[in-house]
């Protein structure tokens, strides 16, 4: 959970020969068990996953600049709907259009194919010139908000934000809570927490997504260029001679993390954000004065994102035997790269448990990643959080909490850092 003081996060009490990620109450409140890992076992062996743990800074940026030796593909397919991999896949390929291999959780030069594809759409020019209509948004969810005294803002305000945006860009009309749904759906296949139960009613709402997908795809094959995201993929030309234009698994897949696969973890930070607000009024009352200071507000959604970063860590696995912070790991090890405990250590960031926006070094978060497997979403997250923070505290005082701290919950992943549920009070401001 968020600490609202300066004080570090103790190792004192953590037992790394019987905790585990895989413990809720780690889940939820990780940040001691973190530096006891950093402390006494910085490649730490969590038996309870069978992955390793790479917990330091340094340990991460060694392992995220070689991508060839720490596969993304295999990483992600030995985590993808684990222990449930054979039913699942059999799920959606008889109800589901087929099962899709990710085009996106590849490794080169596969992966090059399509990331340059990805990168020209979200350009940091293009970007910008949807600053007006996310703005449009945010006015819109944050007055329905007001209007009411309260909410949820997780279901209210940040799924909301994201999908409308993201459906617009795609050219699809779709309720938020559907896209909800479906992004939940997916992160469930990568939180190595779910039941039987969960993976089969997960495995109903992905089928639903990639038939709806299968549909849109159709559709623009069928039809000349128009001016959205799924018709710039059918359309796509690339410069591969043998496969110059993309195939079905490739737009399916890229039409899931297009439409899903980065919604829920920008509306992690988006309630994230309104947390901070309502446990620190003096962060929000800082921010109120500077406004229309962009250097200030890119400041706090950078250290935002550092301080508890919506992605708690990613998968790589090794692809030949290699030292890691001087532990040898043998070919086959699943590695999970604790973005979350990067961003927490203090051979990197001076007091990382205190929330400052003035730190020298906050633009080296690893919140994003790094290398080639960088998130390509980056640029639009960034823009989403400064148009939220603006409008929020403009328009929003009293902001606070409608339940007690210890009360709030998490989504049970070892993927993301995800506030189940945030209910607020607040009032207009005068």
């Amino acid at each position: 959970m968020i600490q609202n003081n300066s004080t570090e996060a103790s190792a004192d009490g953590i037992d790394l020969s019987t905790a585990s990620l895989a413990d809720p109450e780690i889940l939820a409140h990780p940040n001691a068990f973190y530096a006891a890992m950093r402390k006494d076992d910085a490649v730490h062996y969590d038996k309870n996953l069978d992955m390793y743990l790479i917990s330091r800074y340094e340990d991460l940026q060694t392992v995220l600049r070689d991508p060839i030796t720490f596969s993304v593909k295999k990483g992600f397919a030995e985590q993808y709907a684990k222990g449930f991999l054979k039913e699942y896949k059999e799920i959606l390929e008889r109800d589901g259009g087929g099962f899709f291999v990710n085009a996106i959780m590849t490794d080169p030069p596969e992966h090059t194919r399509v990331r340059r594809l990805l990168d020209s759409a979200f350009t940091a020019h293009r970007v910008k010139t949807l600053q007006p209509e996310i703005t449009n948004i945010a006015v819109d969810l944050v007055e329905k908000l007001l209007a009411k005294g309260e909410g949820e803002v997780f279901s209210e305000f940040a799924m909301p934000m994201t999908s409308r945006i993201i459906c617009k860009q795609l050219g699809v009309d779709l309720p938020s809570a559907t896209v909800q749904r479906w992004a939940l759906a997916l992160t469930q296949q990568i939180s190595r927490m779910q039941s039987r139960e969960d993976m089969l009613r997960a495995a109903k709402d992905v089928c639903d997504l990639q038939n709806f997908l299968l549909a849109e795809i159709k559709d623009r094959q069928n039809s000349p260029p128009r001016e959205d995201m799924i018709s710039d993929l059918v359309h796509a030309r690339l410069d591969d001679a043998d496969q110059p234009t993309l195939g079905l698994d490739e737009l399916v897949t890229l039409g899931v993390a297009l439409l899903v696969a980065g919604n829920e973890t920008t509306a992690t930070a988006l309630t994230t954000m309104f947390y901070i607000f309502a446990t620190r009024p003096d962060i929000a009352a800082t921010l109120r004065a500077s406004l229309d200071d962009d250097r200030v507000v890119t400041r706090f959604v950078e250290e935002l994102l550092r301080f508890d970063p919506p992605v708690r860590g990613i998968t790589r696995m090794t692809t030949k035997d290699v030292e890691v912070g001087g532990v040898a790991l043998p070919k086959g090890a699943h590695l999970l790269l604790l973005y979350a405990s990067a961003n927490d250590d203090d051979s990197e960031f001076d007091s990382p448990r205190e929330f400052d926006m003035n730190r020298p070094n906050i633009g080296r978060h690893v919140s994003f990643g790094a290398g080639i497997h960088r998130c390509v979403g980056a640029a639009l997250a960034r823009m989403e959080l400064k148009v939220a923070v603006r409008e929020v505290l403009s328009r929003m005082d009293n902001i606070q909490l409608a339940i007690p701290n210890d009360e709030i919950t998490y989504l049970p992943t070892v993927a993301t850092h995800t506030i189940a549920r945030l209910p607020l009070t607040f009032t207009r401001r005068g």
